[in-house]
């Protein structure tokens, strides 16, 4: 469970553990992360509940994060692919990436993929979870043009297409995996309030504190990940939902050929990142 100290994560994480379930969850700030853990620790005392510390923004600190989860389980029955951001200005990663697409759509996929072998000893049942966003359809299209926004940058446009490609991920993913009975499903949580514009600019401030009387508390943001994660919709993969219901797509999120595109993008970046590194001597 990944983006586990706080919010929506830290809910999902209590009531699987109060469920019975084994939860290794992930947090980057460690103040937040040992106040989650005591809190689900306290919900539910008879749980194996571990946090793991990780930026995972960074892919070299991905790929520690899922070996370090390797070292702790043979099998993973539920990923949940929950971190995320908004920035308040263009970060530029070690890697040479924007860190809002790194954060939020190409963590999730390179982790995924690592966490494959495990989530597949498991044995059929096991499922992937995404947390995507209605933000989504903010965005017309992704910046196929300038994925990293190095020409111009957009905090709004840096959140929605990160969303968006959380959506055309899961699709792609899907019929990749389905041979082996694992499931993928990207889910919209609802405007909740967390903590989670903490990082963002003025705007993303102002938006947060101006819905504040319409948000959804945290319980409830995560309701549809939960009821996924205990045998909802067994049947529904590469599906997006929200409310606990498949809800529609814009044809950018409905592209094939976008997923696609978006799949060979990212598995061309983490290629280059391993030539450099291997080049490096590392």
């Amino acid at each position: 469970m990944t983006g586990a100290s706080s919010g929506i994560g830290l809910v999902v994480a209590r009531e699987l553990a109060r469920s019975g379930w084994r939860v290794i969850a992930h947090g980057r700030n460690a103040g937040r992360a040992e106040a989650a853990l005591k809190n689900i620790r306290a919900a539910a005392p008879e749980a194996e509940v571990e946090m793991i510390l990780a930026d995972l923004s960074e892919m070299a600190k991905v790929r520690k994060f899922a070996a370090d989860i390797g070292g702790r389980t043979d099998n993973i029955n539920l990923l949940v692919n929950n971190a995320g951001f908004t920035p308040a200005a263009r970060v530029e990663t070690i890697d040479g990436m924007e860190q809002c697409f790194a954060a939020n759509h190409m963590a999730p996929f390179l982790l995924t993929n690592l966490l494959l072998p495990l989530l597949k000893a498991a044995g059929p049942g096991a499922q992937i979870i995404n947390t995507a966003s209605v933000a989504h359809k903010f965005i017309k299209d992704m910046k196929w043009d300038d994925l990293q926004q190095a020409e111009t940058f957009n905090v709004s446009d840096a959140y929605t297409q990160s969303k968006l490609a959380n959506i055309l991920f899961t699709r792609a993913l899907a019929p990749r995996i389905q041979a082996d009975g694992i499931r993928v499903n990207a889910v919209h949580p609802g405007l909740v309030q967390t903590n989670f514009d903490s990082h963002g600019g003025i705007v993303v401030k102002l938006m947060y504190l101006l819905s504040k009387p319409f948000s959804l508390s945290p319980e409830q943001g995560a309701d549809t990940i939960l009821w996924l994660a205990q045998g909802g919709a067994p049947e529904a993969t590469g599906e997006y939902f929200a409310k606990r219901k498949i809800v529609s797509l814009t044809p950018a999120a409905k592209s094939e050929e976008g997923a696609a595109r978006l799949w060979k993008i990212s598995e061309e970046l983490l290629a280059g990142l391993d030539m450099s590194a291997s080049r490096d001597g590392h």
